[in-house]
C-alpha cells in the first residue's frame, strides 16, 4: 500500500496479454482469496490482478471506509507497467459494491461483471463483524460514499430462519440487509450506478442467495440501467436454486484442496449444500459466461 496504493496479487499468462481483469472479493483472509481468481483469468490468457480491500499490511483491518481512489493507481499500474489497453473489472459479494464503484468514479473499463452483488453501499463495521462504526463501508476522495446502515449486532452464526420474501431459509445477514432496504429514503440516496460507468455489464446472482437478497439487487440494477436508458449491453443470469456462491472458481486441478472442502462448504451456505450438484455445474456456466463476454470484442 505504501509503495504502490493499493495491495494487490498478480497473475500473468505464460506468452502475456494486452486484456486484464480488476478482480474485488473483498478481505485478504477471504474463503475464496482472490489471487485464486487472478490465477484462473491467467488460465484463459487474461491478466489477472486481485486488489485486497482489507486486512493486509497498510489497510483497514476491517471493512469500514476502504478507498475506493486507491483503484486509480491499479488502473495505472495495468495501463503503464504492463501496457494493457483492454481492462475488465469483476467484483463478488461485498467486492461489487467497490467493482461498480471504481468503474462509475473511475471509469475506463471495457466490462463490469458483478456476481451475487448489492445494489447499495452499506454501513462499516468493526472486526467482529457485528459492531456497526456508522462511516460508509466506502470513501472516494476521503468523503463517505452514501450508504445504507443494516443492524448486524443480533446476527447469529450459523443461524437460518426462515423469511415471507426469500425462497429459501436464509442467515441472519440476510434479513438485516433485507430490513436495511425498507428505508427509501437512504436506498435512494444511496443507490449504486453503474448507468455512469460506460461498460458493458453483466449481472449474476442465485434466486435462493442465503447471504443477502442478490436477485432482487440484480433486478434493482437491471431497472435502474433501464429506465436510465443504458446504452451498452447489458445481460441478466440469474440461477434457479443458485447460491451466494457463484461467478468463476479457482482451477479444478490445481486447487484440489479447496475443492475437498466443498462438503464443509455446503454446511456454511445452506442453498448450496442442498443443491450442490446444480451450483457446481452454475460455476461452470458462469465461467463460460464471464470468458466470452469479456472476449466478446476479439
Amino acid at each position: 500500500m505504501k509503495d504502490h496504493g493499493f495491495v494487490g496479487h498478480l497473475a500473468e499468462p505464460d506468452n502475456g496479454s494486452d486484456r486484464a481483469v480488476i478482480i474485488v472479493m473483498g478481505g485478504e483472509q477471504s474463503l475464496l482469496p482472490g489471487i485464486k481468481f487472478a490465477e484462473r483469468f491467467a488460465d484463459y490468457g487474461i491478466t489477472g490482478l486481485s486488489v485486497s480491500l482489507f486486512g493486509a499490511d497498510g489497510l483497514s483491518d476491517s471493512p469500514d471506509q476502504i478507498p475506493v481512489d486507491m483503484f486509480i493507481p491499479a488502473v495505472r499500474y495495468l495501463r503503464e507497467k504492463k501496457d494493457i489497453r483492454h481492462i475488465s473489472i469483476y467484483g463478488q459479494s461485498m467486492g461489487s459494491i467497490f467493482a461498480v464503484l471504481a468503474a462509475q468514479y473511475i471509469g475506463g473499463f471495457e466490462n463490469l461483471i458483478m456476481v451475487s452483488p448489492t445494489h447499495v453501499p452499506f454501513e462499516g463495521t468493526l472486526k467482529d463483524k457485528k459492531t456497526m462504526t456508522g462511516r460508509s463501508v466506502a470513501t472516494w476522495q476521503g468523503k463517505d460514499i452514501p450508504f445504507v446502515s443494516a443492524d448486524f449486532s443480533r446476527v447469529k452464526a450459523g443461524k437460518y430462519q426462515r423469511h415471507p420474501d426469500a425462497k429459501c431459509k436464509v442467515t441472519g445477514m440476510w434479513v438485516a440487509y433485507h430490513n436495511a432496504y425498507s428505508d427509501a429514503i437512504k436506498v435512494s440516496a444511496a443507490k449504486l450506478t453503474p448507468d455512469k460507468s460506460d461498460a458493458r455489464i453483466l449481472l449474476i446472482a442465485g434466486d435462493e442467495d442465503e447471504a443477502w437478497p442478490a436477485e432482487y439487487s440484480v433486478r434493482e440494477l437491471e431497472k435502474d440501467l433501464k429506465t436510465a436508458g443504458y446504452g451498452k449491453d447489458v445481460k441478466v443470469i440469474i440461477y434457479p436454486h443458485g447460491s451466494h456462491l457463484n461467478g468463476l472458481m479457482p482451477n479444478r486441478d490445481r486447487e484440489k484442496k479447496l475443492y475437498r472442502m466443498i462438503p464443509l462448504v455446503g454446511l456454511m451456505y445452506r442453498t448450496f449444500g442442498k443443491y450442490r450438484k446444480e451450483n457446481m455445474t452454475y460455476f461452470e456456466q458462469s465461467e463460460k459466461e464471464i470468458i466470452d463476454w469479456i472476449r466478446r470484442d476479439e
